[in-house]
Formats: structure tokens, C-alpha cells, sequence
């Protein structure tokens, strides 16, 4: 078990919770990778990149190839942009499946893929709220799926937003690091969010980009969380004679695909938004759902 950190050097956010971390810990100086700083405790690696990530693909393999270890996770601290510019705390999965073939997602991953999701998104979740909850100058929330970088090993962002007064936030630092540090194990527990190949997973459709549907499930223990969709993560077009297309059946394909591979034998189920989608759009979201054998269930029926 390797798991494996990414720090963006020229992200505030990102290179304050690497050195609270590093403070939490008796970490040791590794041999540079890629001629970048490097830093192990325990199964924990930390990876020091020059700069952003989200356009370094392949983090994975490149990790493997240089020291031998293949990572069995991995976590990118990082600040999160938005235009409200209100202050957050928040935790979210990538990929880019909404994107067609042959086209450069416009902030890094793999064109019409995902990565898979990182198990302990829904912990790490609970955990958020159980200790940054009186931070009330910030907004708690997971995020729907997106940007890169490309990667095939499971993965979460876990970020202070959303403009440069709140990104060197120190405390809001203090906080996410301590939640890497005893959600990695690295204060000597089990962790948290550590899968063991049993239990219900919910992958999300539709709604708006912070996840309010997954934000409510997440809370719940012994639910587990997966790809989250957005409505614009899930596209339809239908012509003249009602023939559906769209980039909406890769989205969940891929999301359902990478869901399984992050959580073998686990009990994969979806929760919709109702309201999020016409009548036409709902009922080619539950014929695919049949098809591959995913159940859709009310949010009663899950929790």
C-alpha cells in the first residue's frame, strides 16, 4: 500500500497543507523523483511538483517507474477556484468524461474517461464536517467530478477555496492536513474511508456542480460515495425524430466503470435529480441503468 501525495509547488493552498503535514510526522527525505522532492512516513509519500498538477498525467506510472512503488492512491491538496469567491473547504473526485474524443479538456485529464474515485471521499466527508463545522467563514461541500490530471489509480482533491484571500488560509490548512494525516492512518489508526470490499456505493446524477445530493448521503455512515455527474457533466441532444445522443451515456458508463474498479464487490447503486432532467432525459437514464444492471434508488431507499 503506497499512498501516494501531490503537492503543486505553485499552489498556496496546496504547499501549506504539505508543510502542516509534514510537521504531523517524522517524515524522511527521499532520493528526488523526476529531479522533485520527495518524502516518505509510514505507506505515505509525498511528491513535491514544481508547479500545478492537472495537466501532469500519468503521475502514477511515472511514481512506479522511478522508485519501484506503485501507488495504490492518491491525494492532491490543492486551492479551488470559483466565481462566488465564497471561502470553502472542499473534497471532490476528477475526470473528464463529458468531453468528446479528439477533443483537449480544457483544464487537464483524458478526454471522455475518469479515473477512479478515491474510497475514502465519503469518510473524509464526515470527517469534515465533524471538525472544520465551526470554521463558519467557510462553506463545506464535495464537488461533482472534474478537470485532470489524467491518472488510473483512485484519487481525490482535497482543497481550500475559492479566491487568493482565502487560499493561505493557515488554519484552513491546519484542518485538511490533519484530516490527510489521521484519514491516511499515519496517527498510528486504520484510517479512515479504508475499503473493505463491502457495502453500498452511490454514484450521483445530475444536480448542481457542489453535489448537494452527495453532500446529504455522504453524511450518513456506512455509505459509501463514487463518481458524482453534474447536470453539464451529462449532455443530451435529440433531433427531430427523437433519436437521443449526447455525451450523457459515456459520462455514465465511464462513472459506473470507474466506480467498480475503485470499489470491487461493492453494492453500486445510482441516486438521480429528479428534477434536474426533462421527462425524455430521465427515461434514457433509466433504460441505460437497466441495460447495464445498476439499480436507481430514492434517496429513501438508500439511506
Amino acid at each position: 500500500m503506497v499512498s501516494l501525495i501531490i503537492v503543486s509547488g505553485g499552489d498556496i493552498a496546496s504547499t501549506n497543507q504539505a508543510e502542516e503535514l509534514l510537521k504531523l510526522c517524522d517524515w524522511n527525505t527521499l532520493e528526488p523523483v523526476e529531479g522533485k522532492p520527495s518524502y516518505s512516513f509510514l505507506h505515505a509519500r509525498i511528491w513535491w511538483m514544481d508547479d500545478g498538477c492537472l495537466w501532469e498525467d500519468d503521475l502514477d506510472k511515472r511514481w512506479e517507474l522511478a522508485t519501484g512503488e506503485r501507488p495504490t492512491e492518491i491525494i492532491f491538496p490543492s486551492r479551488h477556484s470559483a466565481a462566488s469567491g465564497n471561502a470553502s473547504l472542499t473534497l471532490h473526485p476528477i475526470g473528464t468524461m463529458q468531453v468528446p474524443d479528439g477533443e483537449v479538456p480544457e483544464y487537464g485529464g483524458k478526454a471522455a474517461n475518469c479515473p477512479p474515485p478515491n474510497p475514502r471521499l465519503a469518510a473524509w466527508w464526515r470527517e469534515m464536517n465533524r471538525v472544520a463545522s465551526n470554521m463558519e467563514e467557510f462553506d463545506l461541500s464535495l464537488e461533482t467530478t472534474h478537470h485532470g490530471p489524467w491518472i488510473e489509480t483512485p484519487s481525490l482533491f482535497i482543497e481550500i477555496g475559492s479566491t487568493a484571500e482565502t487560499w493561505g488560509h493557515e488554519d484552513a490548512a491546519v484542518v485538511l492536513a490533519g484530516i490527510i494525516y489521521r484519514g491516511l492512518g499515519l496517527d498510528g489508526t486504520n484510517g479512515l474511508g479504508k475499503w473493505e470490499n463491502d457495502g453500498r456505493v452511490v454514484v450521483t446524477l445530475g444536480g448542481g456542480h457542489y453535489a448537494p445530493r452527495a453532500n446529504m448521503l455522504g453524511l450518513h455512515e456506512g455509505i459509501w460515495i463514487g463518481h458524482m455527474l453534474a447536470t453539464y457533466a451529462l449532455p443530451f441532444e435529440r433531433d427531430e425524430s427523437g433519436n437521443i445522443s449526447g455525451m450523457w451515456e459515456n459520462s455514465i458508463r465511464k462513472a459506473i466503470a470507474a466506480t467498480k474498479v475503485a470499489y470491487p464487490g461493492g453494492d453500486i447503486v445510482c441516486s438521480m435529480d429528479k428534477k434536474a432532467f426533462k421527462g425524455w432525459q430521465r427515461q434514457a437514464i433509466r433504460d441505460l441503468l437497466e441495460e447495464i444492471e445498476v439499480p436507481l434508488l430514492k434517496r429513501a431507499e438508500i439511506i
